[in-house]
């Protein structure tokens, strides 16, 4: 028997100023959905998220919920006036008696119940929104970029928890990883229209090419078409007095038609450029340490960063990324050790917070009020890497449209400030960026873009980001600082990291050492049920085979002596920081050896099942 629809939507339209939202959208939620919802900024992701949470009233359509369906509802920016304490807030809507929910999942995602209202953070309390949703547990949950001002392990955490649960959700979010590793659907909201696929983010980005490819050759076709029929109405009115009317109209029809439809929108027009090089050593930190009161943020530490390098940040919030960032640039001193900056370096950074943009200003008035942007006896005017440019041509480059230019910022969406503020950092031309949370809020299209220009640009990167997808593309180290002032660098991305880490090794030689080699397997066989034939008496093998299959225990025992010496080796933390040389010749001698006892494994069974 079918069940009912947790949520329904027929035919809903919406304007905001003048210009359509949706227009004719249906969609339908069902238990256990686990959808990812798709689109561009801009394009009314978190307007249909409200309006499926029945915050936001529709123009036109209806909006029906099963009876006995709670729907929840991750609020963005919530009101917590009447709530003395977060956990206030967060237990707000359970029965009494239940209030040890919160107590749990504030646990997991890092923040503290009985932080006051007044002196919390926006990331604080976005967290306590998302704990008050987790701990109602509703049939149906609404989660708005949950994952902002999560930490990795606050995101894996948060991961494991939705895999486990029986609760439909709706997911937006701009960490690949996390739509890949949850959602078993995909609703692609693109120019008002509402797609889905019974499938999850993992190949959304194939299925929007293909779509879109059908699309340009549908009209290709309509073009041919129109050519066709204008041609005939052109030679018509010579070779016949009497047109055809009713074919006439069938044109303006087509005309009708091909107007009618909406331009995809393009890419952002992201560009760097260094305008200078700097020298080839960018950075040298020497046995840094820095504590704030009796809290240490780095104990002893060391750190090369070379011309070219992109340097990743990852920890727990509150661990002290930001501020090893400034003691590396200089702008924080540190208690002890030296920082030493190379030669002919420009700067520019990018800040999470997102306090160069003056919420109340325009975006026109952001751009051309920048000092460095600024271009004398011209107010429309931005200068863009050492060329002047309209202010509002340069904002197209970014995908605003004019009407946005006198728009405050603070009437944009998130992905619309971290698209601004982009504008605003590749303005200016630099060989050192410092990327602090860059992923937050922006679209799958321009993270590519992003990753792709990063990828290329010739200067060097630093990079502070929970995105481990986005970590994965771009680094070449990564430096985890885990806590009490340990700061580790392990080359590579998230996931080199996540493997090389002290415990993943560690775990990985005790799974290895308790490993039984394959010929102590096939032997488990009681002796007096399958006694071990004499080896004069193995048939099918040659003499050479025979010895083979005999010296091979012998070779595999000293492949897995060697291998976990080496792994003991490479475990060491701070090994690629002081021996980076020493630490590759590991790596790949590891690898070696890795192959060759897989090799001779195979062989091994293979020649014992011969014999």
């Amino acid at each position: 028997m079918a069940r009912a629809p947790l949520l329904q939507l027929s035919d809903i339209s919406l304007t905001f100023g003048g210009n359509p939202v949706f227009d004719g959208l249906s969609l339908v939620v069902q238990p256990g959905d686990r959808v990812a919802l798709v689109g561009r900024n801009g394009s009314g992701k978190s307007t249909l998220m409200k309006v499926m949470a029945g915050l936001v009233e529709p123009d036109r359509g209806g909006r029906v919920v099963t009876p006995g369906t709670a729907v929840g509802y991750m609020e963005q920016d919530p009101d917590l006036s009447a709530f003395a304490t977060l956990g206030d807030y967060a237990a707000s809507g359970l029965p009494e008696g239940e209030s040890y929910r919160v107590a749990v999942v504030a646990e997991g995602l890092k923040f503290n119940p009985e932080t006051p209202v007044a002196t919390a953070s926006g990331g604080e309390r976005r967290r306590a929104a998302l704990a008050k949703l987790l701990a109602e547990a509703p049939e149906l949950m609404l989660l708005d970029e949950p994952t902002n001002h999560l930490d990795i392990q606050a995101i894996e955490w948060l991961e494991r928890e939705l895999t486990q649960t029986r609760t439909a959700f709706v997911l937006i979010s701009h960490d690949r990883a996390f739509l890949r590793a949850l959602t078993k659907a995909t609703l692609w909201i693109d120019r008002s229209e509402v797609r889905r696929r019974e499938s999850g983010f993992d190949g959304f980005e194939e299925w929007r090419e293909q779509i879109w490819a059908e699309e340009d050759e549908a009209r290709h076709k309509l073009d041919r078409k129109i050519k066709a029929e204008a041609k005939w109405a052109v030679e018509g009115i010579s070779a016949r007095r009497k047109r055809n009317m009713g074919r006439v109209r069938a044109l303006q029809a087509l005309r009708a038609e091909r107007a009618s439809q909406i331009r995809r929108q393009g890419t952002a027009a992201l560009e760097l450029e260094a305008n200078t090089t700097s020298g080839k050593k960018v950075i040298e930190a020497v046995g840094v340490s820095k504590r704030f009161g009796d809290k240490p943020i780095v104990t002893d530490f060391s750190l090369r960063v070379l011309r070219g390098d992109r340097v990743a940040f990852v920890g727990p919030n509150g661990v002290g990324k930001t501020t090893v960032l400034k003691m590396l640039l200089g702008t924080v001193e540190p208690d002890a050790g030296s920082v030493t900056l190379g030669t002919n370096l420009d700067v520019a950074v990018f800040d999470q917070s997102r306090a160069q943009l003056d919420p109340e200003a325009s975006l026109w008035e952001n751009l051309t009020g920048d000092p460095l942007m600024r271009v004398s006896g011209a107010s429309d005017q931005v200068m863009v890497r050492g060329t002047p440019k309209h202010v509002v041509a340069y904002l197209k480059d970014f995908l605003f449209d004019e009407r946005q230019a006198r728009a405050p910022v603070k009437s944009l969406s998130g992905g619309e400030k971290a698209r601004l503020l982009l504008a605003k950092l590749m303005a200016k031309p630099s060989n050192l960026l410092v990327l602090d949370e860059p992923t937050n809020d922006l679209d799958v299209e321009t993270l590519d873009l992003l990753q792709d220009i990063l990828s290329d640009f010739d200067g060097t990167v630093l990079l502070v980001s929970h995105d481990r997808d986005f970590i994965d593309r771009l680094a070449t180290a990564t430096i985890a600082m885990e806590g009490d002032g340990r700061a580790t660098v392990y080359p590579g991305g998230w996931s080199d990291y996540a493997a090389q880490r002290p415990e993943a090794v560690a775990e990985a030689a005790k799974t290895a050492s308790k490993a039984e080699k394959p010929a102590e397997r096939l032997a488990e066989r009681p002796a007096e049920k399958a006694p071990e034939p004499p080896k004069a008496e193995r048939k099918g093998l040659s003499f050479t085979e025979r010895k083979r299959l005999d010296d091979l225990p012998a070779v595999m025992a000293r492949l897995e002596a060697e291998i976990a010496k080496l792994t003991e080796f490479l475990s060491a933390p701070d090994l690629f920081a002081k021996e980076p040389a020493k630490f590759n010749k590991a790596t790949e001698a590891l690898t070696e050896r890795q192959s060759a006892l897989a090799a001779a494994e195979e062989e091994w069974l293979e020649l014992a099942e011969r014999g």
